[in-house]
């Protein structure tokens, strides 16, 4: 057996479903190996998709997503979805080709500290020098990548390594568990809860693991405590709730900032500052008191400080907390009813405009409709991301996967890809910004090859609009931000999709609904207005008046 037979097993051995990536001449005893094994190679048509689609798929499923690059160019190609998934709190390993370090006849060609790159970026970066080690470093990999905080780890697999001979030697898997919080932190939390007069519960990404969202679930029924969440942690408790207030789409002057500025504690459950902040704590001694819940404690940053925290498994300290509190007279939530009441009223006003090119808030609306709770969809990175995340009530979670972390644009149509591949009865709607879509278009042939059905929707406004949204709020005029784009339609056509471009909301609706019901790849060219962004995200909201 060699190195590379014996990587393909310890893989195996994890339960390894897919490898994502393109190999090159240094992985080609890794890719001889994985011919004759039950982990199917998705062979992509870029490193940086290949990063994503892995990333998303440790995000779903909670286990390690795999890609594979050749060195130099290719390695160096992963840097992105290392970031994305480090970031962003999702497992994934990617394996990277090298020239041999034994002996090499190509001089420093090709050759780049890949290594020294990664180690910033990665919770775990290493190259195997013998290929005995491989069992245990994979083993040691997986683990780091899965536990919390979750995210990217790197083996590099020189070509010299991976042919030689080696002993078999597989490590088994076994479960971790979390250490459960201290009593006394969690008795602690209960009479802060307890002695406050409006407290508010938030959820952040962290709070996205199996088991939580039923404890937190629990904890507002049985409290009666209104809720919000940041971005990524949207959907853990269903925000059709009668007690969810809605989304932290923006860091101030939002209308759910209102609440905040009126809470007394706020219980933080699975936030940290890699997460862009829902709101801003201020170091005064009137100042709202924060209790943060996490599998870690919280880090002293100028926009987070909290007063207490609770450390260990989510869901069990949030069990024990609904176990030992007791719902308080004093407690005052009707300012917080009031106010959700309000901010449906408030967030629901263009949902009925049919003006065309279409709003950002018609376009949610309209997709909102068409998919049903377990559904997915899949945002790139621009403006509109910020009407989704306000306006996109996800009834379940992971089902509205944004990226609030490392924010790149490119990852939208890869986690679309690799959200269907593994909820294959599931629709799902990837959602790009013509900018962020072609980063990563190229993919569609992908798309196409591995024979899914998925709608992509391209938000057309020929710019690069969050950026002309951010220079109009500085006062600049706009420059430098408007682009060309190619004929989706032929575009898509040309890989084997099926491209659409409706002139009206209604004809929107109507291929929309046809595409997430019917089969294979269908790509709609969407003429999007975001002329009221400006007034609405930065005068509107600057000037609001909170209900008093």
């Amino acid at each position: 057996m060699n190195a590379s037979e014996l990587f393909v097993k310890a893989l195996e051995n994890e339960g390894v479903e897919y490898i994502f990536g393109i190999p090159g001449e240094e992985n080609l005893d890794f890719l001889e190996a994985l011919r004759t094994s039950n982990i199917k190679l998705i062979l992509t048509r870029h490193e940086q998709g290949a990063g994503f689609m892995a990333a998303t798929y440790g995000r779903l499923t909670g286990k390690v997503g795999v890609c594979i690059s050749t060195l130099g160019p290719g390695a160096t190609n992963f840097a992105t979805s290392a970031a994305y998934a480090q970031l962003g709190g999702m497992p994934m390993m990617m394996i990277t080709g090298q020239k041999p370090i034994k002996k090499s006849k190509q001089g420093r060609f090709q050759i780049v500290d890949i290594v020294g790159m990664m180690k910033p970026m990665t919770k775990y970066a290493k190259q195997v020098v013998n290929g005995n080690n491989i069992p245990s470093m994979v083993r040691e990999a997986f683990k780091v990548a899965t536990t919390e905080r979750p995210g990217a780890v790197h083996i590099e697999l020189p070509e010299d390594i991976a042919a030689e001979e080696v002993e078999f030697n597989i490590y088994p898997v076994k479960p971790f568990r979390y250490p459960t919080a201290c009593k006394g932190a969690v008795a602690d939390a209960i009479k802060m809860i307890e002695n406050a007069k409006r407290p508010l519960l938030l959820i952040g990404a962290g709070a996205n693991r199996t088991r939580i969202g039923n404890a937190l679930t629990d904890f507002v029924n049985k409290t009666g405590m209104p809720f919000f969440s940041t971005q990524m942690g949207k959907g853990v408790i269903d925000e059709n709730h009668p007690l969810c207030l809605s989304t932290a789409a923006l860091s101030k002057d939002d209308f759910i900032h209102c609440a905040i500025e009126r809470a007394d504690l706020i219980i933080n459950v699975g936030h940290d500052v890699i997460e862009k902040p829902p709101f801003f704590m201020e170091n005064t001694p009137d100042a709202t008191k924060v209790i943060h819940v996490n599998f870690f404690p919280s880090e002293v940053d100028d926009t987070y400080f909290p007063q207490l925290d609770v450390v260990g498994d989510i869901a069990g300290s949030i069990q024990e907390m609904t176990e030992a509190i007791t719902a308080q007279e004093h407690w005052d939530f009707d300012y917080y009813a009031r106010l959700a009441e309000d901010i449906r009223t408030r967030l629901s006003k263009y949902f009925g405009d049919n003006r065309f090119p279409i709003l950002p808030q018609r376009a949610v609306r309209a997709i909102r409709q068409a998919l049903d709770d377990e559904d997915i969809v899949t945002l790139d990175n621009g403006v509109y991301k910020i009407w989704f995340a306000r306006n996109y009530r996800c009834a379940k979670p992971n089902t509205l996967l944004l990226d609030n972390a490392l924010a790149t644009m490119g990852a939208g149509l890869p986690s679309g890809m690799a959200a269907k591949m593994i909820n294959p009865d599931k629709k799902v709607v990837a959602v790009c910004g013509d900018g962020g879509f072609m980063m990563n278009s190229q993919e569609l042939e992908t798309a196409v090859r591995l024979g899914l059905d998925l709608t992509v929707i391209i938000l057309n406004d020929n710019a690069y609009g969050m950026i002309k949204w951010k220079q109009t709020g500085m006062g600049f005029e706009t420059f430098g931000l408007d682009l060309g784009n190619p004929d989706f339609v032929k575009y898509a056509e040309s890989y084997g999709a099926t491209g659409h471009r409706p002139t009206s909301v209604e004809e929107f609706t109507q291929i929309l609904d046809k595409c997430v019901n019917g089969k294979g790849v269908h790509l709609i060219d969407l003429a999007v207005d975001y002329s009221l962004n400006h007034a609405i995200l930065n005068d509107l909201l600057a000037k609001k008046q909170c209900l008093i």
